[in-house]
């Protein structure tokens, strides 16, 4: 008994002892502590226009067959949603934690001219992981700002090597960046970034990472690995005809590097020890030829503007092929992330965004809140509260029943006057408390 004791007690003093990297386990029964054991890595992928409609794991018409692979090992949603119909606004509720609104990006960055961008004095996910001591990467699109301050550099990030704006050509890569300098890139857009993220895997797969994998799949121009410039017309070619094929090959190759990073993970045997999210950062582009799941697109506050698809992959953890159908939302990421590895977030930093981890790791239901998608002026605000979505612009109030009704085609507004005038009183409250002061 008395030799246990002490077992147990040198274990637990030596976990005490171990760096923040490691963790230790002590069995109260008087076994052998278990040996150190490595943190969990972390891959986030994200696609750029990617709608539901157009992928065969959501019954769309193109086949991706890895993607789908990806949620048949972990879950797949539906009812997932980016914090916004365009990019930037997306991905700095990402990488924050927090509503747009509150840092003040609540549309396009609009290239170099738009001085706009993630300030140093936000606290991201990038810097949270490197905290945490997590070597940090992104690879691919950024498009939280252009100014030497905006740089992902200053948010965690060890590395970055892509472009700082929207969109680009697949093929020349003038404007890219090395960290804070520019240094042309050669090869297709997708497998530069799909290299440089196997890349980084292998260099630190005896050390715990934090990835981004930010593509520019399947955003314009729609340019598959043949359109090289030598190859492509000399005039632009227009029309769902020409653009079409294009875009099916842009997915599949988006597919291809998916399923090349999980391959890598197994290849190293870091599945079980690699927690990944896919996403898309809005809705579609309306490239699909067959009926689409949600009305609207991108630049929409309809659901198909902002509802996306989304997996979550981390074998041994997360319980393989089940489908999530709770509200979510691409801010629920960082707080996720950070529980699921312990970072610390700063005291008395506001988070809008909720740890999902028990509801991945133990399907436990999600609280009941109200979740706001507001693109003012443009496009107004929307908001969802369980099944009833609305949306406002001036005077203009539209609600809809999405358990009844999910291509919002029957406006109810007037049918339920006490629902309308609750939301619109929320909807109020909420653009308030989140516009910077």
């Amino acid at each position: 008994m008395r030799d246990s004791i002490l077992r147990t007690s040198f274990a637990l003093i030596a976990c005490l002892l171990s760096p923040p990297s490691l963790s230790c386990q002590a069995d109260g029964a008087g076994t052998e502590a278990q040996g150190p054991t490595r943190r969990t890595n972390v891959i986030v992928i994200l696609a750029d226009d990617l709608g539901c409609g157009d992928m065969s794991l959501y019954d769309g018409w193109i086949e991706t067959p890895r993607i789908d692979r990806m949620a048949a090992q972990g879950v797949k949603f539906t009812d997932f949603h980016s914090n916004s119909s365009v990019c930037s606004p997306t991905r700095i509720a990402f990488l924050t934690g927090r509503y747009q609104q509150r840092v003040g990006i609540v549309d396009v960055i609009v290239g170099r001219r738009d001085k706009d961008g993630l300030e140093p004095s936000e606290v991201s996910i990038g810097t949270l992981m490197k905290k945490a001591g997590y070597r940090t990467a992104l690879f691919g699109k950024w498009h939280c700002g252009t100014d030497s301050r905006h740089n992902p550099t200053g948010h965690g990030f060890d590395e970055f090597v892509g472009f700082l704006t929207g969109a680009g050509d697949y093929h020349r890569h003038r404007n890219w960046m090395d960290g804070k300098e520019v240094k042309e890139q050669e090869g297709y857009s997708t497998h530069i970034i799909t290299d440089r993220a196997v890349d980084f895997i292998r260099r630190n797969k005896d050390e715990p990472f934090f990835l981004y994998v930010s593509h520019a799949a399947v955003h314009n121009p729609y340019q598959t690995p043949a359109d090289t410039v030598e190859n492509r017309p000399k005039q632009r070619q227009r029309g769902r005809e020409f653009t079409r094929p294009k875009y099916e090959v842009m997915l599949q190759e988006l597919d291809k590097s998916v399923g090349e990073i999980l391959d890598t993970l197994q290849e190293l045997d870091l599945d079980e020890e690699t927690f990944v999210f896919f996403f898309s950062d809005n809705g579609d582009v309306r490239m699909s030829p067959e009926p689409r799941p949600y009305r609207g697109g991108k630049f929409s506050n309809y659901e198909g503007g902002h509802r996306v698809p989304a997996v979550a992959r981390w074998p041994g953890k997360i319980e393989a092929g089940w489908v999530s159908s709770e509200l979510t939302v691409g801010m629920d990421i960082l707080p996720t992330v950070t529980d699921i590895v312990g970072a610390d977030v700063p005291e008395g930093r506001k988070l809008d965004g909720m740890s999902i981890k028990a509801h991945l790791l133990e399907r436990a239901d999600l609280p009941d809140r109200d979740v706001f998608f507001g693109y003012e002026p443009k496009l107004g605000t929307a908001m969802r509260s369980g099944d009833w979505k609305m949306q406002t612009k001036g005077d203009v109030v539209e609600l809809y029943d999405l358990s009844r009704d999910i291509l919002e085609t029957t406006n109810v507004a007037d049918e339920y006057p006490e629902r309308a005038s609750e939301m619109r009183a929320a909807i109020a409250k909420w653009k308030a408390e989140v516009t910077p002061r």
